[in-house]
């Protein structure tokens, strides 16, 4: 298999809440690392590969060096998911590019 990551990947476990467009409501989970150009999360949101989502990802002031929380609200595609191992109690492992962001002044 060949390697499609591109640019560093930072293993950052950070709050995310993810929004689809065919249905109301928000999944919540955890980034398992994040790069300019994509993010893994863990989430027990059911998203098919192919299908267009909108995340919200929060950066600490630790990671950014802001004196604030920095919000990140991104456009993309599921390109894999990975199913926990065994009856774990884990999370679905979701691999997604971001096409799109914007940093969210509140």
């Amino acid at each position: 298999m060949s390697e499609a990551r591109t640019g560093k990947r930072f293993p950052l476990e950070l709050p995310i809440k993810i929004h689809r467009a065919e249905e109301s409501g928000e999944h919540r989970g955890v980034t398992g690392n994040l790069s300019a150009a994509g993010v893994y999360i863990r989430a027990d949101a059911a998203l098919e590969v192919g299908s267009n989502v909108e995340f919200e990802i929060t950066l600490p002031p630790e990671v950014t060096g802001a004196k604030e929380n920095v919000v990140v609200q991104c456009r993309g595609r599921v390109v894999r998911t990975d199913e926990p191992a065994g009856n774990t109690g884990e999370s679905r492992g979701v691999a997604c590019v971001i096409d799109t962001y914007d940093f969210v002044r509140r």
